[in-house]
């Protein structure tokens, strides 16, 4: 069985270079061993997150490196046994959450930042998918006058990013969440980004409308892939499929095709979890609403309330531990009535990240015809259109809308 161009990984960042390639003119296999959106893509808050300009720096203060070093926070936990292996990562990422290169970071990142809502958008409509987006923006809320001063002061310096949002005082916050609970002093409404209430479904009718239009969604391993003459090959569902190209956009677990190729690109894993909630009789949420003191977010979904927690290193394979969860949970029932939770045991995710805050978007150095999509750290979600058609118009010749250099996998040679 032959393609064009084979992509390994149906989660939303592969699903959508499929669709763009597609849209180009290729033949697409799109190859996975499990369904489309049932990785990270599917257990994320569900934002779209258009107003997300500064990357999620490393603490650089004394005092929060101390606060966070006593492993009590509940926005970002560690296990001590793994601390020692993810160190060097953490090191490199510290040095690159400097102010200079936090700001380059920023920079590269814009040009896709900017442009991740009208992408999603494009997807949606062709998709028929538009009762899964609302379009009300989402809040960050602060419990004391001092944090909300100081958010609005923070906001007020991304001004020059164009950004919409209001900075709201108790009273006007509760107009708009009127079961908030009073632990609130205030909140930033950004009214850019859009919000999803199943993302998982979301990524499986991006998948459906690939299948409407011709492609072909395979389950294979992508650790099969190998390259042979006039271009690669991996095994799905029985036969081998060969393709003059391959790209691979599996998340998280793209490092076990591109480490067994030599490439040492940083990837590392921050886990996470989450936990669908009942609200209480009479309560409704209508924004997904982020505690600024617990890193969580409640976001109101198709199955419940969903609570996504802040960041964990562990061992990525290591079981779930619902330390985490619980420290959030405690601070999102002050926060919000939550009735019962609604899952059997929490949800735990793997976010694929590189220490300087960027993805890895372009051609393998060392082997043509092999392309990467993956790094894309907590915001897959949100610019899995815009980076699938970023590395589609890379593929196919095409004129670039942004310079795709600071995502090269060569600034890690």
């Amino acid at each position: 069985m032959d393609c064009d161009i084979i992509v390994l990984g149906a989660g939303i960042v592969g699903v959508s270079t499929a669709l763009h390639l597609q849209a180009r003119g290729r033949d697409v296999c799109l190859v996975d061993r499990a369904e489309p959106g049932s990785g990270t893509s599917h257990g994320n808050a569900g934002l779209i997150e258009r107003s997300s300009v500064m990357p999620y720096a490393f603490p650089r203060s004394f005092a929060a490196l101390l606060r966070y070093g006593l492993n009590r926070q509940p926005d970002v936990r560690y296990s001590p046994s793994y601390l020692p292996r993810i160190a060097p990562w953490l090191a490199s990422y510290w040095h690159h959450s400097s102010a200079r290169l936090l700001e380059q970071a920023a920079q590269a990142m814009l040009p896709l930042v900017e442009r991740c809502v009208d992408e999603h958008d494009h997807l949606v409509e062709e998709a028929g998918l538009g009762h899964l987006i609302r379009a009300r923006g989402w809040m960050d809320v602060y419990r004391s006058p001092q944090a909300l001063a100081q958010a609005g002061d923070e906001a007020r310096a991304l001004d020059r990013f164009g950004l919409r949002y209001e900075v709201l005082g108790a009273a006007e916050l509760h107009k708009r969440e009127p079961h908030l609970g009073n632990v609130v002093a205030g909140g930033i409404h950004w009214h850019d980004p859009k919000t999803v209430i199943d993302p998982g479904a979301l990524v499986r009718g991006y998948a459906d409308l690939f299948v409407r239009r011709g492609g072909r969604l395979l389950k294979g391993d992508a650790a099969t892939l190998r390259q042979q003459a006039g271009g690669w090959c991996v095994t799905a569902e029985g036969y081998e499929i060969q393709g003059r190209e391959a790209v691979v956009a599996l998340g998280p677990q793209s490092a076990t095709v591109f480490r067994e190729l030599g490439y040492r690109i940083p990837l590392a894993i921050k886990r996470g979890y989450h936990m669908h909630y009942a609200a209480q009789p009479g309560a409704v949420l209508e924004h997904s609403v982020c505690d600024s003191l617990g890193g969580y977010v409640l976001a109101p979904m198709a199955r419940g309330i969903r609570l996504t927690t802040g960041i964990e290193f562990a061992a990525p394979d290591a079981p779930v531990n619902e330390i985490q969860l619980g420290r959030a949970e405690r601070l999102a029932r002050e926060l919000f009535p939550l009735g019962e939770r609604l899952d059997a045991e929490p949800w735990l995710g793997r976010r694929p990240c590189l220490p300087d805050m960027r993805p890895v978007i372009g051609p393998a150095p060392d082997h043509p015809g092999l392309w990467f999509n993956f790094g894309h750290a907590h915001h897959g979600l949100t610019l899995g259109p815009v980076s699938g058609r970023l590395l589609a118009e890379m593929i196919t010749g095409a004129k670039t809308f942004t310079n795709p250099a600071p995502f090269g996998a060569q600034r890690f040679a």
